[in-house]
């Protein structure tokens, strides 16, 4: 009944601006409150609410408002504050980015993960075009893909995630954790320093030993948490 009412709010009160995105999963679009002129970005997609609706409570400079989210079915409705800027996937098309940048970035969104984590949550889908810098904030974004963490389970019970920044397990080899974002957060880093896979390319020094680390096979040799990454920078 709610997702209806709220369904007919959003004709009332909002205009379509611009479809940003639509695939079978769902889409996302840009809408602009017809009174106060404010945009939102609103999510329709088939998953779990769980984490949007531990979000709704969060206020964090480096995630996303979540303003409101509704249900039917498998189908989800997620209004969330729209972030202005540009996506580091955009970014890296012109210019590869320094350490100082990175490690700056990246201690960015490891914020924004410790705030997930410590609530049973894995993003599991980190990448550059999931994270917007908005002045000097990274503001990391999209929690489709994300799910609590439950320790009963051997595996996920969907295998979601971007190729080549997924860690392994999330391909049904065992149940994703934190451990899983750091993975992703190790291919993260050596992309915005060499624009290369770890595989292909290492990035040197340091920055290339805490890469290595961050996308060992074995989750359990990676580093436990975000707090323990942030130190290593």
């Amino acid at each position: 009944m709610f997702y209806d009412w709220f369904l007919d709010a959003l004709r009332q009160d909002y205009e379509l601006m611009r479809v940003i995105k639509e695939s079978a999963r769902g889409s996302i679009r840009l809408l602009r409150h017809r009174k106060t002129g404010k945009k939102f970005i609103l999510r329709q997609f088939c998953g779990s609410p769980e984490v949007y609706r531990k979000l709704l409570l969060i206020s964090c400079a480096n995630l996303p408002d979540i303003y409101e989210v509704s249900t039917k079915g498998s189908e989800t409705l997620v209004l969330e504050e729209y972030i202005e800027g540009d996506t580091l996937g955009h970014l890296l098309q012109g210019a590869l980015f320094s350490t100082w940048e990175t490690r700056d970035i990246v201690t960015q969104v490891c914020q924004a993960l410790w705030v997930l984590h410590s609530m049973e949550a894995v993003h599991r889908d980190i990448k550059p075009e999931n994270i917007i810098l908005r002045g000097r904030d990274a503001v990391l974004i999209d929690f489709d893909a994300a799910r609590i963490h439950k320790p009963t389970l051997e595996t996920d019970t969907r295998i979601l995630g971007t190729v080549g920044f997924a860690a392994p397990e999330q391909y049904g080899i065992s149940q994703s954790d934190p451990r899983a974002d750091i993975y992703s957060l190790g291919v993260l880093i050596n992309v915005m320093l060499t624009g290369e896979h770890p595989s292909r390319c290492l990035a040197s020094g340091r920055m290339g030993r805490i890469v290595e680390r961050c996308t060992r096979v074995n989750p359990a040799k990676r580093y436990k948490n975000v707090l323990r990454l942030m130190e290593a920078f």
